[in-house]
């Protein structure tokens, strides 16, 4: 039985240019901190790569980061930020953010939070999308105490996407730096790091076909965030650790094609998201399209359609799905194995019953009409056969 793959939000297959550029390293020797010729030939790579890296996204070679993939860069961007703002002005204790946000953003605001910083997560609507009166409000209640906001491109659950150049235009006017957490967005968006204004982006390389375990936070060099990690004193003295030639020359390679095929699979995706949208609809006409309905960089995410199915529960979909050969993902999060309603539905303003009963669909480069046929095809038997199992339980038999 072949797969139907439908997770790409959760990791896309790698290119083969980036797997080639990735695996024609991999026997060869060099530490790129090293000072003879091996270390040197390490070193070209590496900023060969970088340069390439910072021409896609319309940045400074030296603004480009590189780490172990998407949650350091937040992390690194999140605490290091507050802790060099804080550092230079104590009354800078506030984080604004949004409800949200990736875990790799939820949970270090979290912990700062024990850490003495002022978390305030403003409210989006019921599309998924910042309030930007309201933000706006927040900022200025007393902006002298932001320390820096952090606001992610395009949800990885709804596919919504925020306002970010208007919360920098918001924060900037206060001096206050801006984080966004890009991961979703590269290489389904237009992505560029100087127009956008943002001060710091986080991207990662499995996400556009590059490997895992490798990617980069794009931070201005007027900024300085404290280090996470100390040691050799590697990127900027911002994060420190032997850095990983073969795969920064993958995620390059892999940077570099997501930016220039952007714009034809941003349309050939968002035409079989529509196709997928449609087909679903008509096999179950109550099923809900979460996020915002229109298409658009400005809108939503190209390759994501996430849809309720009201009467069900989403984990049964989804290992009914699995039993069929088609992949794809819930709107929950699991802790510990225990089922949990989606925290970006419910700020959305959905009921638990209903934040448990979704499905993300996330088509990426391999995708095609026939993995939507197959979707299509499935979907009603499965949705009657989970509606059949809720009923059962629900009634004790």
């Amino acid at each position: 039985m072949s797969v139907v793959y439908l997770d790409h939000a959760a990791t896309t297959p790698i290119l083969s240019e980036a797997a080639a550029a990735m695996t024609a390293q991999l026997g060869r020797v060099g530490n790129a901190s090293s000072l003879h010729a091996s270390g040197r030939a390490a070193r070209r790579l590496v900023e060969e790569s970088r340069e390439a890296i910072a021409q896609a996204l319309s940045c400074r070679p030296g603004e480009v980061v590189f780490t172990s993939g998407g949650t350091e860069s937040d992390n690194l961007a999140i605490k290091g930020l507050f802790w060099s703002r804080r550092a230079e002005d104590p009354r800078r204790v506030r984080i604004l953010s949004t409800p949200i946000e990736h875990h790799a953003v939820l949970d270090p605001l979290t912990w700062l939070a024990t850490e003495g910083a002022k978390v305030e997560l403003v409210d989006v609507d019921r599309l998924g999308r910042l309030d930007l009166d309201a933000f706006r409000a927040t900022v200025e209640a007393d902006p002298e105490s932001v320390a820096l906001v952090t606001v992610m491109w395009a949800n990885n659950e709804v596919g919504t996407v925020q306002p970010v150049r208007e919360v920098v235009e918001i924060a900037h006017a206060h001096g206050i730096p801006v984080h966004t957490d890009a991961v979703q967005a590269l290489g389904q968006l237009p992505l560029d790091f100087a127009g956008s204004g943002v001060d710091a982006m986080t991207v990662t390389g499995h996400k556009i076909g590059g490997p895992y375990g490798v990617g980069a936070l794009l931070v201005r060099r007027e900024l300085k965030p404290t280090a996470l990690l100390h040691g050799g004193g590697q990127e900027r003295d911002i994060r420190s650790g032997t850095i990983d030639p073969p795969a920064i020359a993958g995620f390059a390679v892999a940077c570099a094609s997501a930016v220039a095929h952007q714009g034809e699979l941003a349309e050939r995706l968002s035409d079989l998201r529509d196709a997928l949208v449609a087909g679903v609809r008509r096999e179950v006409p109550d099923a809900i399209y979460n996020g915002d309905p229109e298409s658009g960089p400005e809108h939503r995410l190209p390759g994501n359609a996430h849809l309720e199915f009201p009467g069900c529960e989403g984990d049964s979909l989804l290992m009914l799905l699995d039993a069929r050969g088609i992949e794809c993902s819930t709107g929950s999060a699991c802790d510990a194995g225990v089922p949990q309603a989606s925290h970006v539905l419910l700020a959305m303003g959905s009921s638990e019953e209903f934040a448990r009963s979704s499905l993300r669909f996330s088509l990426g480069h391999t995708s095609t009409q026939a993995d939507v046929d197959a979707l299509v095809a499935a979907i009603r038997p499965v949705v009657d056969r989970a509606r059949n199992a809720a009923l059962s339980s629900r009634s004790g038999r």
